[in-house]
């Protein structure tokens, strides 16, 4: 019960990671042939967790009156084991069903040819890896990538065992004293090290083995994250440190990352270490989550947040023409909320300054009223957007889902002055623009502000991820979309059809040896320019209120994250060859779509 509880509190505290779907694994030790040792629960949906604790808490109900007996509930209650798994699905693919929610599971009648699979990860070179497969002559029932990397470490484990196996003969063993010496034996170090090598992308990789082995594997450049705790009685990973923070009532000192390139391996007999299985490539730990992705609560990200809403400071000041008077701050709820108090305090200390210069500009000793009116200008911020519970709008179509999802947030009247405060509010990232143009201009519109600036606190983004968080394709990008209107407005198609070209060249070369040609539509603009087009391209016709786009800077990225210079969705600098190509890719993907239906670029 106290690893099942624990089980479920990090999967809670780690619901931001996902809402499609959850699922948790249990492998039991010591158990008797003929009695299951693998036990395994999945669902969808957003109660998903809840419905397979509550599936599992059913099942040892039945047992309510022994569960103090810890060797009657080894023999017969499900899910009280030694080893547990849970996974929370958020899907970057767009493949949905119960079969794709994890953990995986490959069975086998040798207890060590049993393997549960979950991880947080993206490959891009799944392809070659089916390829792989079937060259070897097996025959992939799925080809997801979560599947295919479960059949080819399924298939390095079968090996690991046989290698076992055969050293249990040499050794004069017989029956199941060979099936112990290969329970007590099997290196999950070599099956990864068989197995990873093949694959290009970002993961953390999680399993167990129906023989007790456990293991973690984070990829070579440190894109997806991963952190642990280990004491006399326990050894547990996560996606974020202040979940197990929080959970095991522990410091921050005692949570370790793990490193690029290295798996945290742990024996049936509880025997931990930690291996490096592929030497640690240039370290792109991905800035997205701790812009966003990764919950706020953690000490370094919280910082960085703060640090990334004041550094705005300057550019907001030029957007308001520098009337902090005239100015209400105020940020789109949830995931802002911390770049908001940094935003805050950077015109806090803007303020301050000012104030400091007026009093020493003062040639006499000033009187009460003047130190008053002095004093007292402060920055003015404003619950001013709240975010209502998410409306079901797949029940409508058309204009209809439109004034639907206009709807998802709602403003607090008479929070500003019309037509005389301008209005900031500032957002975690812009990735398409939807919800600015169908929602959030519009309800900031119904104040009737002087002028809306709509601050990012991330880069313009302007290149897909293929590494597991959703940014989509490059034709839902707002900047993207933008770049190309501006191109075909100033005639400039020699540039699109360039890059076209451009792509299909690299396509054509090792992919190591690739460029990401679509860095280049971008050159002819500054972000300025794009951002002006943006503006006019989410602008709804009924909003007349001028509104200007302030995104962060990739230097102030750097900045206030230096120790996570994976960028990007920013750069488009991709941290792994397969990027590079799939990024190239869905250009050339781009362009003959829309030559097919405009038979022009």
């Amino acid at each position: 019960m106290f690893a099942l509880n624990k089980l479920y509190l990090m999967m809670e505290k780690e619901h931001n990671r996902g809402q499609e779907g959850a699922g948790l694994a249990c492998v039991k030790l010591d158990s008797e042939p003929g009695n299951e040792y693998i036990f395994r629960e999945r669902s969808e949906g957003s109660n998903a967790i809840t419905e397979i604790f509550g599936a599992v808490h059913k099942e040892i109900a039945y047992n309510i009156d022994k569960i103090d007996d810890a060797e009657f509930a080894a023999r017969n209650i499900p899910f009280a084991g030694e080893l547990y798994m849970g996974h929370l699905r958020y899907s970057t693919t767009g493949k949905h069903g119960l079969q794709y929610v994890h953990p995986f599971l490959r069975r086998n009648n040798w207890k060590a040819k049993n393997i549960c699979l979950c991880g947080n990860f993206n490959m891009t070179n799944i392809d070659e890896v089916f390829g792989k497969l079937v060259k070897q002559g097996q025959w992939p029932r799925i080809s997801s990538d979560g599947h295919i990397l479960l059949e080819n470490m399924g298939h390095r484990l079968d090996r690991e065992v046989e290698r076992n196996f055969i050293e249990a003969q040499k050794l004069g063993l017989k029956g199941m004293d060979i099936t112990e010496y290969i329970d007590d034996n099997v290196k999950m170090s070599n099956v990864l090290r068989t197995t990873m090598t093949n694959f290009d992308g970002g993961y953390v990789m999680c399993g167990i083995t129906g023989s007790g082995e456990m293991f973690s594997m984070r990829d070579p450049w440190g894109i997806r994250p991963a952190f642990y705790y280990k004491n006399d009685e326990i050894v547990v990973l996560a996606s974020e440190r202040p979940v197990l923070q929080t959970t095991f009532d522990i410091e921050y000192e005692d949570v370790k990352e793990l490193q690029p390139g290295s798996a945290l391996l742990v024996k049936r007999n509880g025997e931990c270490s930690i291996e490096q299985i592929i030497e640690p490539k240039e370290v792109k730990k991905c800035s997205f989550e701790r812009i966003y992705f990764s919950r706020g609560s953690d000490n370094e990200i919280y910082k960085e947040r703060k640090k990334l809403g004041e550094q705005l400071t300057e550019p907001i000041l030029k957007a308001i023409d520098y009337d902090t008077r005239h100015t209400v701050f105020s940020f789109i709820p949830n995931t802002a909320e911390v770049a908001f108090y940094g935003m805050l305090n950077g015109f806090k200390r803007y303020l301050n300054e000012e104030k400091i210069k007026q009093i020493e500009k003062l040639d006499h000793k000033p009187t009460h009223e003047e130190l008053k009116a002095i004093i007292h200008d402060y920055v003015r911020s404003e619950k001013v957007a709240w975010k209502d519970i998410k409306l079901r709008t797949f029940i409508a179509e058309g204009n209809s889902r439109n004034d639907l999802a206009s709807h998802v947030y709602d403003i607090t009247y008479g929070s500003i002055n019309p037509h005389v405060d301008n209005l900031v509010v500032i957002d975690d990232s812009i990735v398409r623009g939807t919800t600015l143009k169908e929602s959030i201009l519009r309800i900031l519109d119904r104040l009737h502000p002087k002028k809306i600036v709509i601050v990012s606190s991330a880069p313009q983004i302007r290149y897909p991820d293929y590494y597991g968080i959703d940014m989509p394709r490059l034709e839902e990008l707002i900047a993207f979309r933008a770049t190309i209107e501006l191109l075909k407005e100033r005639g400039m198609h020699n540039v699109i059809e360039d890059t076209y070209r451009a792509c299909k060249e690299e396509l054509l070369k090792p992919k190591e040896e690739m460029r990401n040609c679509v860095r280049d539509v971008y050159d002819p603009f500054t972000v300025e320019e794009i951002n002006e087009k943006s503006v006019e391209m989410l602008r709804p016709e009924c909003v007349t209120t001028p509104v200007e786009l302030v995104y962060q800077s990739i230097e102030g990225l750097h900045s206030a994250i230096p120790d996570n210079r994976g960028d990007w969705y920013f750069t488009g600098h991709f941290p792994t060859p397969g990027g590079t190509r799939l990024c190239n890719q869905a250009f050339i993907n781009y362009i003959e779509q829309v030559y097919q239906y405009e038979q022009k670029f």
